[in-house]
């Protein structure tokens, strides 16, 4: 309970940031989706009569030369493209004539037959529905390659700063300074390409390849599998390996032991007895809290001479530095699209191997987040500054085109699937099998809905 107070109360105090962050990403990304379905529309000649931000009562819109009316809705979750000639939005069912203001019903003239949605070729249609999730994509690697080409990709180093005793990386024999060079043979760029794959694997083995000073070795590594929770109250499974990336440095006054000598709350006798193990290797333990961590470090002489003197008075005085931070590489427009689209493949690849962890019951299902986690996560990345933010809404992007994808009915890969049975038979399913199916897609996804807003919930007040 804690939990949830705290953070309706972060909310309530912070609530242009995370309201208004989380309503203006969403209705970007939603306008995107829609747009993509819209345009690939237009573009097979398919007249369209809605473009919806937003769902129920109209708010305030107005109609394009084309006879479209644009408009924003009363409820900002999602959206809608209603195409000619469908009873509905979702394309489930079309209309068997042209209604007149009295209710009478005629059929389509050859006009009108011709820009209606029902009437195109299978492969029309398939496109126009593939052309929402796929403008997501594309949508999330513009974002990423304009963010690498204008301010810089940013890249931590693959090496360990530092060793927590007792963890998986320390029984495995991983020492301070080991540069990571692949896991399961495929490379390693940055730190966080360590943190993302060890993440995934929860406890299972992974085969290490480092580099320690010249020589390259190979380890086996086996993660612990715990339950992390983040600053909102939200929980979810990780693989923990206790290795320590590049940072910028430890708090001294956390430290109580350097090698075998108490040092706890004597700040200034920490600072010495750092400067004697310079450029070694040595075991600190930190103050945590409730317990306390033993690492090890090898802090580079050349990152801390400020502590070289005890009579510094420099702002970081205080700190122990352990390895250089992150890098901002800056690419030009071809590499940054390249690494664009590769990590953009990386976001689905570890998503849909969450997805199949869940499914195979490795993974709890209780990390199935609604509207509260994601306008939590939205605000968080507001606050850490435009480079998260950027991101965040380009991995947002990506899951919403993934998650589209799902040959679920009522979703865009529901349609894609009726396609393609369309395609093989050489004629459609019976419209009371569509209807069926959509019914049955609608109780999944609210079903869906209900469950990872509950999970939101139930991680905040119990």
């Amino acid at each position: 309970m804690d939990s949830f107070v705290d953070l309706m109360q972060l909310i309530a105090s912070n609530v242009w940031i995370y309201g208004v962050t989380f309503l203006l990403i969403l209705s970007i990304l939603v306008f995107v989706h829609e747009w993509g379905h819209f345009i690939v529309a237009r573009m097979c000649g398919v007249k369209v009569e809605a473009f919806s931000i937003g769902f129920g009562k109209e708010l305030f819109g107005w109609t394009d030369k084309n006879g479209t009316r644009w408009k924003f809705a009363l409820i900002p979750l999602g959206g809608y493209v209603k195409m000619f000639g469908d009873a509905d939005p979702t394309s489930a069912q079309h209309k068997e004539g042209v209604e007149d203001a009295e209710g009478h019903v005629r059929a389509f003239s050859a006009n009108e037959r011709s820009v209606a949605f029902f009437a195109k070729p299978v492969w029309q249609r398939a496109l126009i529905v593939f052309a929402g999730p796929g403008i997501n994509f594309l949508f999330a690697i513009i974002l990423l390659a304009i963010l690498y080409c204008s301010v810089g990709k940013p890249i931590t180093p693959p090496i360990a700063s530092a060793i927590e005793i007792g963890g998986a990386a320390d029984i495995a024999g991983i020492q301070p300074h080991d540069e990571i060079l692949s896991i399961d043979g495929k490379p390693v760029i940055s730190f966080d390409d360590v943190r993302r794959t060890v993440m995934l694997a929860l406890d299972t083995p992974l085969n290490f390849e480092v580099k320690r000073d010249e020589t390259v070795m190979s380890f086996t590594v086996t993660p612990k599998k715990m339950l992390e929770e983040d600053r909102f109250g939200f929980s979810h499974e990780k693989g923990y390996l206790g290795l320590i990336g590049p940072a910028n440095g430890l708090d001294i006054t956390k430290i109580k032991k350097v090698g075998s000598v108490d040092v706890a709350g004597a700040p200034e006798k920490a600072r010495a007895e750092l400067n004697k193990n310079m450029d070694k290797v040595v075991d600190i333990e930190l103050d945590r809290g409730a317990e306390s961590a033993v690492i090890r470090v090898k802090p580079p002489k050349d990152l801390n001479i400020h502590l070289n003197e005890l009579e510094s008075k420099e702002s970081n005085a205080l700190v122990l530095g352990v390895r250089p931070g992150d890098a901002l590489i800056q690419y030009n427009p071809l590499t940054g699209t390249v690494q664009a689209v590769v990590a953009t493949w990386d976001i689905i690849r570890d998503t849909l191997k969450a997805i199949g962890q869940m499914v195979t019951g490795t993974r709890s299902t209780s990390e199935l987040g609604g509207i509260i986690r994601i306008g939590a996560l939205a605000g968080d990345m507001a606050e850490r500054g435009f480079i998260a933010l950027v991101t965040f809404t380009a991995l947002l992007s990506i899951n919403l085109g993934l998650i589209n994808l799902f040959p679920v009915p009522m979703l865009d890969g529901g349609h894609l699937m009726f396609y393609a049975v369309e395609a093989i038979k050489g004629k459609p399913l019976s419209e009371r099998v569509q209807e069926y199916a959509f019914r049955f897609g609608l109780v999944v996804l609210v079903t869906l809905m209900v469950f990872a807003n509950l999970n939101d919930i139930l991680h905040l007040i119990l």
